[in-house]
């Protein structure tokens, strides 16, 4: 969503750090550039201006202009204005549900996601905060709305479940009848999923602010479209003024739109934006962080998070399968296919990359050398059309295998030869970890890529597998796959 923006103020800002002393003028000249872009992106106009004459103040002070960098200096007081301008709370995410069962109210426009972002909330505290969640539909006019629920429910997990259907009930009586289910089943959290219009009009607003008064939620989350841009702000303005809101949340985070709802949300109406909603499934659901993304906007990557999506797809047994392999020294194709499958359930090439320090110029090498997320597929498929003995043994691969395997996989025997070179790099790289320089190289580069000190003890006190990420044995060496040594045209 934020990529035109991202990219936008990397030019900025690349003009900026290749200067080596910056006058007042230059940096005037940089803000009246980094206006433009948030007002292209379509912030509203008061918060651009808040956000300028701020960052203005600290830009042309002398600790700016007469510092070794300045460029530098300029960028980190711009990433500190957006962490300000997104909300820099701690914990923004947390929920309130301490006494049970909390009562967590959705509203939101018809088409704004709010019954799917019911279903990932109540699968995020099912499966991370161990929680019995059942769930309740108020929408008794949209068609269909109550068993999307109930189905939403069947697939968010086992300690989730959805209030049975009795037609012709009103909305209050489905709300009082769940409290009491709530109560008599022993569940920790209870969420109404209110009824949505088109457009905000009385009947509506009278209906929710009714169920709030029966309900006494301890959360109220308004759920906004990202799309709609400021059109969701002012949806959220005028819910603000009826309802007790505590929080927001922004679906379609992961469509085309310029990004300036979410930049505006938090500084026009007070509320912090708790949770991002991206795609349709239910785990398409990140907890909100200001300096996350603001990092993000900027091209300085997401390392955190990446490590999060890596120890959400951790799976115990291959990890320590792959543990006791590396130790060995052995790393061969079927180890490799189960690396690409790893990179597919995190999002593929764009989506690690989306969170990798660099991330403008890593996308732009990968579009010069044509790479998409289908690359890894493809090479899943080279592998696949492998023999079992052949996985294991890459040496028995000679020429007319190679014809062979591109045959069934329907490519180039050029392609299989990609895959067997990029399994070699990998392999290599794998055996000189086993040496203590090879490990001690390795940890240089995991801090280079933004990973402190206390992040790289976490992960080998065992939060994270001990050598990286879960899956990815130790990291991405040579390399992320399809992409040896750094994105190559072919």
């Amino acid at each position: 969503m934020f990529d035109a923006l991202s990219e936008r103020l990397g030019s900025i800002f690349d003009g900026l750090t290749g200067r080596g002393a910056l006058s007042e003028k230059d940096v005037n000249e940089a803000l009246r550039e980094i206006r433009v872009a948030l007002l292209e992106a379509d912030v509203a106009l008061p918060v651009v201006k808040e956000f300028v004459e701020k960052v203005k103040t600290r830009a042309v002070g002398e600790e700016v202009i007469r510092s070794v960098k300045p460029g530098q200096q300029v960028i980190k007081i711009v990433y500190d204005g957006l962490v300000d301008m997104l909300g820099a709370e701690e914990d923004a995410s947390a929920l309130r549900i301490d006494s049970p069962p909390a009562v967590v109210m959705m509203a939101g426009l018809q088409g704004s996601g709010k019954t799917t972002t019911t279903g990932k909330l109540a699968k995020r505290l099912a499966e991370r905060g161990k929680k019995k969640v059942l769930l309740a539909s108020l929408d008794v006019r949209r068609p269909a709305a109550m068993e999307q629920l109930a189905i939403l429910a069947g697939q968010a997990g086992e300690t989730v479940s959805s209030l049975p259907i009795i037609p012709g009930q009103l909305p209050a009586d489905i709300a009082r009848r769940a409290l009491q289910a709530a109560k008599i089943g022993g569940y920790d959290v209870l969420f109404l999923d209110t009824a949505g219009r088109t457009s905000i009009d009385e009947q509506m607003m009278a209906e929710a602010a009714e169920i709030a008064a029966i309900a006494n939620p301890s959360e109220v989350l308004l759920v906004a479209d990202a799309l709609t841009g400021q059109d969701a702000v002012e949806t959220a303005r005028r819910f603000h003024e009826r309802l007790p809101l505590t929080g927001l949340v922004l679906t379609r985070m992961d469509g085309d739109g310029r990004g300036g709802a979410a930049l505006s949300m938090r500084a026009v109406t007070g509320l912090p934006i708790k949770f991002l909603g991206v795609g349709e499934k239910l785990d398409g659901l990140d907890a909100f962080d200001a300096r996350r993304v603001a990092g993000r906007i900027l091209g300085q990557g997401d390392i955190v998070s990446l490590v999060e999506k890596a120890a959400e797809q951790f799976d115990a047994e291959k990890a320590e399968r792959m543990a006791a392999k590396l130790k060995k020294g052995e790393f061969d194709l079927e180890d490799l296919a189960e690396q690409l499958r790893q990179m597919q359930r995190m999002g593929g090439l764009g989506g690690i990359m989306g969170m990798m320090p660099g991330v403008r110029k890593a996308k732009e090498a990968m579009a010069s050398a044509n790479l998409d997320d289908r690359i890894l597929k493809r090479q899943e498929a080279i592998i696949s059309s492998m023999t079992r003995e052949e996985r294991r043994k890459p040496a028995l691969l000679n020429a007319s295998r190679r014809k062979r395997i591109a045959a069934g996989a329907g490519v180039d025997v050029s392609d299989v030869n990609k895959v067997l070179k990029m399994h070699q790099q990998m392999a290599t790289m794998m055996k000189k970890m086993r040496t203590k320089g090879g490990m001690k190289s390795m940890l240089g580069m995991a801090q280079q890529a933004g990973i402190s000190q206390a992040d790289l003890a976490k992960m080998g006190s065992g939060a994270l597998p001990p050598g990286g990420l879960p899956g990815l044995g130790g990291g991405l060496p040579g390399g992320l796959p399809g992409l040896p040594g750094g994105a190559k045209k072919k």
